[in-house]
């Protein structure tokens, strides 16, 4: 490969040097802050030789090249479009400038939860491990493989426990990632994390029945009756507390001089964000998210079918706005709240569903380029990285979206009625069976088959009838 020539065709195809804000890479992709996406000559782009995919989210205009060779290219395009070299936080600030109030904060969430997404995913799968272990009915009739290997009680304990750290102490890792994307210092927002599942409070998911026996702890400070009560679970609160901390912590770090910050500025913050967060914050929060929760357990219960079929169809659209990032949020909510989530099941399958139209164009395809890019993003998309199917091959040619996200929303709507659930988040493709709840894997494998099988069978026949592949 001329790396030269590819780095001279891409820096051609998206508009020439004069729309090239800021550049950067990752493992496999240019990641790019355009002046103007208007300008990429798409189908130029998609013909150059080093271009596996292109795709644009979050202000980012992202090409796909592949590990051990993106990092020539950018050496090339930098040199050409004579730019040098710069940081992901360069290129995201570059593309921040370009983004309206709602795409701001969908942005703001995703780089928040992103970060701790490989903690609660590993979390995820090694509770589906466990429910594999104890639960009754996957192996034996009414009997879990630990009631018929007791022996094995101890480990699927063990696994159980590693599990469930991530979701315990949930609101550590997400002051850690709030505080910092808030611009105040990460340690900060661990202490403020576990401060609200701190072992003298009252567990969050023990508030319903203390609430019913009148038996909640309290505080009396100055007059005022605190509630004792944990977040164990919880998102919003910890969400609005860290950034009350960083924004204090901030403001304090220029009032205060650098020899009295130690003594003063970390005391000060937490001391005042604990009170603000156990005294207003925390109740309202938690209210908050409980009328999120109950309304959308009552809508799916009273409205299934009609919730997942547009909740099916449309999660692959969220995906293409990047505002699929918000849901996680709301999974780990209703996780928190009610111990299952009904929406992640569907994420699983909107992701099969694009991975199998991408499958179908690779089986169809008579380029030997499409061949490769269809099955390598088909596999990506399996494994729950949907990026590369969407806009490398299935919105390139429109038909294979439309049939996976509506093969995704028949899918999606069967499931809702049939109450399947997750107990946890976890891969978002077809390892996504383990975290299914155990006594819904027979449904949810049903939705897995339409995926799997509507997708292939129609979007290889329409692809071979259009020819245009």
């Amino acid at each position: 490969m001329d790396l030269n020539k590819s780095a001279q065709e891409i820096l051609e195809a998206i508009g020439g040097k004069e729309n090239v804000n800021a550049a950067t890479h990752c493992v496999t992709r240019l990641r790019l802050a355009l002046n103007d996406e208007s300008k990429v000559d798409q189908e130029k782009l998609n013909n150059i030789d080093a271009v596996k995919g292109s795709f644009s989210t979050n202000g980012q205009f992202q090409i796909v090249i592949g590990q051990g060779t993106v990092d020539k290219v950018y050496g090339e395009f930098i040199s050409l479009a004579g730019i040098g070299e710069q940081t992901k936080e360069d290129v995201k600030a570059a593309s921040a400038e370009k983004m309206n109030p709602l795409q701001k904060a969908v942005k703001t969430l995703a780089d928040i939860f992103i970060p701790i997404l490989p903690a609660i995913v590993t979390a995820g799968l090694l509770m589906g491990l466990n429910n594999i272990l104890a639960g009754e009915g996957v192996f034996y009739d009414k009997q879990s493989l630990i009631q018929v290997y007791p022996q094995w009680a101890g480990i699927a304990n063990m696994i159980n426990l590693i599990a469930n750290t991530a979701f315990v102490f949930l609101p550590g890792l997400l002051g850690w990632s709030a505080v910092k994307k808030f611009g105040g210092s990460p340690l900060f927002g661990i202490v403020l994390g576990l401060v609200l599942v701190h072992p003298d409070l009252l567990n969050a998911w023990s508030y319903g029945s203390a609430k019913e026996a009148g038996d909640i702890p309290t505080w009396n400070i100055l007059g005022l009756t605190i509630e004792k009560i944990g977040y164990q679970g919880q998102v919003l609160p910890v969400l609005i507390a860290s950034w009350v901390l960083a924004k204090m912590e901030v403001w304090l770090r220029k009032k205060i001089p650098d020899s009295l910050q130690l003594l003063i500025v970390a005391p000060t913050t937490l001391l005042v964000t604990g009170f603000l967060t156990f005294l207003f914050i925390g109740p309202a929060m938690f209210y908050v998210g409980n009328l999120l929760t109950d309304g959308l357990v009552s809508i799916f219960d009273q409205f299934a079918v009609l919730g997942g079929l547009i909740y099916g169809g449309l999660y692959g659209v969220l995906v293409i706005t990047g505002m699929h990032h918000t849901f996680l949020a709301v999974d780990i909510q209703l996780v928190g709240n009610t111990g299952t989530t009904f929406l992640w099941p569907m994420l699983a399958l909107s992701n099969i569903a694009q991975g199998s139209a991408a499958f179908a164009m690779a089986l169809a395809a008579r380029d030997e380029k499409l061949k490769g890019l269809g099955g390598t993003s088909g596999l990506s998309a399996y494994l729950g990285i949907t990026e590369p199917a969407l806009f490398g091959v299935n919105l390139r040619f429109k038909y294979p979206f439309v049939i996976a996200i509506s093969s995704s929303a028949i899918a999606g709507a069967y499931i809702t009625w049939a109450g399947v659930t997750a107990t946890s988040i976890g891969i978002g493709g077809v390892p996504g069976f383990l975290s299914i709840s155990n006594g819904d894997w027979f449904n949810f494998f049903i939705g897995m088959a339409i995926v799997i099988i509507v997708p292939l069978i129609v979007t290889y026949a329409w692809a071979k009838k259009a020819k245009d592949c």
